[in-house]
């Protein structure tokens, strides 16, 4: 389980004009979570209220926002300006890449080999590179690709 936060004091806003995230907690450290609208889930719990499957709002460069809707704030007995404890978990995890799924992979696909036979630098740039992305499926595609112009190299 990978928390975003773990009794956290955070505070419960109000900003008028965001629809159903009028009333929102701002959730440090989330912005460079990467995820179309709906699949950034989670769940936890805001002060005793147990939040299940509960989408989080993207906002270009911030943290996510969590929506906390009038029966939260009702059977929380908070509202705007309150600080409240959060503890909320990805339902969904950001699974990335990483040096050693490269190198398993390459060794999978038998051109590891000819992989260790590059210059150190180049090595570290390539890995670099790939794990430097934020989506998986781009990662994907980079360790792809990387593995064909092995394969022909070797």
């Amino acid at each position: 389980m990978e928390y975003l936060v773990e009794n956290e004091k955070l505070e419960l806003k109000y900003q008028p004009g965001k629809g159903a995230w009028t009333y929102n907690i701002q959730i440090p450290n989330t912005k460079d979570i990467v995820g179309k609208w709906g699949t950034i889930k989670v769940s936890g719990f805001i002060d005793d209220y147990k939040i299940e499957s509960k989408n989080l709002l993207s906002i270009k460069g911030q943290d996510k926002l969590i929506s906390i809707n009038g029966d939260i704030r009702k059977s929380i007995n908070k509202d705007a300006g309150d600080f409240v404890i959060v503890t909320l978990y990805l339902l969904t995890p950001q699974t990335k890449i990483t040096e050693n799924d490269i190198l398993e992979t390459l060794q999978d696909a038998n051109v590891l080999s000819v992989f260790n036979g590059l210059e150190s630098d180049e090595k570290k740039e390539i890995i670099s590179k790939i794990t430097a992305q934020k989506i998986e499926e781009t990662q994907t595609n980079m360790l792809i690709q990387l593995i064909n112009r092995l394969s022909k190299k070797g």
